[in-house]
């Protein structure tokens, strides 16, 4: 089956978005269109990138149609075997950079996806649409009823939190990007996943979707909860600002295992970034599904633009490399100016430009990324399955 060019595009600018977030000044040190595509990197890049994610289990478990039987089996036990490796990945990275890393919460949702990768297109959308109803209040009601002495003895037993800041309370319930709410949008992306995305038909039915989750999500939103109700909360967080800090870059509402008590329930009618109510994730999804649906439309009618962004592209076959790879280079590299630098875009296209070289000279002598080979190869044993 040939590339999805589009995706990987979509691919591609969610990851150049979460550089953004991580590498880019902070929103507030912004003004004008700046300001605008750094509101638009806050939550929405790691958004995209969770549900291209759900859109990539789709590229193993089948497209159009599910894999059933033996190929079912050894589909599913590929996706186990990447959400482990993920997870595992993700806690050694946590280990150095904090509970930012979204790789171990991949894992979890690919983990909690499994049982799903059989269902057609409508009923996974009915999934996700039931999702983004229902957990983000589930999730203010058990985060209030967390208390610190619960939320400690559950850190106490657990294995992964003694490891890194990240345990399995802050992957399901509590971290940056907890699987509770997520799911909305890998299963949005599994949806996704079984609809042909080359049909004009299906396109221009998506574009109209996405646009009347965006329009009718922040609107309500505003209607509800005033002036300020799309502002984003990373600017409550610790600081998004410059090259080699790693700023909250968060879906859900700011939590360290006791944050939630003191936000007030008029907080679920907001839908800025960070916020994680079922405002936040209906828009945000809306916003995914332009974002990909404009990216493959643009790949198949743009002949020229599609030239012209093949090297962004390559970047979007090796999404899990460019991620890791600027964790990896801000550690390695010492960034001159101090805090000065937080007001520069510069650092930021540096990262960008590296990102796109690297992909373009890797791509010309190997066919998958280095960690993409990496994880292929960590599936192979799946073939075993009988």
């Amino acid at each position: 089956m040939g590339r999805l060019v589009g995706v990987d595009l979509a691919r591609a600018l969610a990851v150049f978005g979460m550089y953004i977030v991580h590498i880019g000044p902070p929103l507030s040190a912004t003004t004008g269109v700046a300001s605008w595509i750094r509101y638009m990197a806050d939550g929405h890049s790691s958004i995209l990138f969770a549900t291209l994610a759900g859109f990539s289990l789709m590229l193993i478990a089948g497209r159009r149609e599910p894999k059933t039987g033996l190929a079912g089996r050894q589909a599913k036990a590929r996706i186990a075997i990447r959400a482990v490796v993920l997870l595992a990945l993700g806690t050694a990275l946590a280990m150095e950079y904090g509970g930012v890393i979204i790789l171990g919460f991949y894992g979890v949702y690919f983990l909690l996806a499994l049982p799903l990768v059989r269902l057609s297109a409508r009923t996974l959308a009915i999934s996700a649409a039931a999702f983004a109803l229902v957990t983000p209040q589930l999730t203010f009601v058990l985060t209030s009823l967390l208390t610190p002495s619960v939320h400690e003895s559950i850190n106490a037993y657990d294995p992964l939190r003694r490891l890194s800041e990240v345990g399995v309370l802050d992957l399901l319930l509590t971290g940056f990007y907890p699987a509770l709410t997520w799911m909305s949008f890998v299963i949005a992306g599994m949806a996704l996943g079984r609809l042909d995305l080359s049909s004009g038909t299906v396109q221009r039915r998506l574009a109209a979707l996405g646009a009347a989750l965006t329009a009718s999500a922040y609107g309500m939103s505003l209607l509800l909860a005033g002036t300020g109700a799309l502002r984003s909360l990373a600017e409550d967080g610790p600081s998004s600002g410059s090259s080699g800090s790693m700023p909250l870059d968060s879906g859900s509402m700011p939590s360290d295992g006791g944050s939630f008590p003191d936000m007030p329930a008029s907080m679920l009618l907001t839908a800025g970034p960070h916020s994680g109510t079922t405002f936040d994730i209906i828009g945000s999804v809306g916003v995914a599904i332009l974002v990909i649906v404009g990216a493959t439309v643009a790949m198949e009618r743009l002949p020229r633009l599609r030239r012209l962004a093949t090297p962004v592209i390559t970047v979007g076959t090796m999404s899990l490399t460019a991620y890791v790879g600027h964790f990896l280079a801000q550690s390695a590299l010492t960034e001159p100016g101090g805090p000065s630098a937080q007001q520069s875009w510069t650092p930021l296209l540096m990262y960008v430009l590296a990102a796109i070289v690297f992909a373009a000279i890797w791509s010309r002598f190997f066919r998958r990324g280095p960690l993409e080979y990496l994880l292929n190869a960590a599936t192979k044993p799946a073939k075993h399955i009988r």
